[in-house]
C-alpha cells in the first residue's frame, strides 16, 4: 500500500501525520510530498521513507497512491496561500486513493458539520481511520 502524505507551508500536519503513524507502524513505507521543501523536509526528518518537492512531484505521486492523507485545503486550487495549483487540486482528486482529508478552517473555507477539535484532535481523528485500513 503506498500511503502518500502531503503538505504545504511548514509541514506541520504532515510531520504529526507521520510520526504518529511511524511510532505505531516502523514497517509502512511512508511518502513524503511537499509543496515546497521546508515542508517536505519537515516530513522526511518526522521519518518519512522518501520525500519529493513540488508541482510535478504532486501530481506524480497522487496518480499512484493507495492513500493520500494531508489537510483539507490540498483538493482545493489556490489553497495553502496558493501552494495548491489547478493541477494539482485536479491530479489528487482525481487520484483513485482513499483520502483523508484534515480539516482546517481557515483560506477561505469552512467544512460544515466539522466539530471544533484541536489539530491534534483532528489528527488522532485521521491516524485512526489509517490504522482502520490497514
Amino acid at each position: 500500500m503506498k500511503i502518500t502524505i502531503i503538505d504545504g507551508q511548514g509541514g506541520r500536519i504532515g510531520k504529526s501525520v507521520i510520526e504518529q503513524i511511524k511510532k505505531k507502524h516502523p514497517e509502512l513505507e511512508l511518502y513524503a510530498v511537499g509543496t515546497n521543501s521546508i515542508a517536505t523536509s519537515a516530513m522526511l526528518k518526522a521519518g518519512a521513507d522518501y520525500g519529493a518537492t513540488g508541482n510535478n512531484a504532486l501530481i506524480v505521486n497522487a496518480a499512484d497512491s493507495d492513500l493520500i492523507v494531508g489537510p483539507i485545503g490540498i483538493v482545493f486550487a489556490n489553497a495553502l496561500l496558493g501552494e495548491i495549483t489547478p493541477a494539482v487540486s485536479t491530479a489528487i482528486g482525481a487520484s483513485k486513493a482513499f483520502k483523508i482529508l484534515i480539516p482546517v478552517n481557515r483560506c477561505n473555507h469552512f467544512v460544515a458539520g466539522c466539530k471544533e477539535a484541536s489539530m491534534g484532535d483532528y489528527i488522532r481523528i485521521a491516524i485512526e481511520k489509517i490504522e482502520s485500513m490497514l
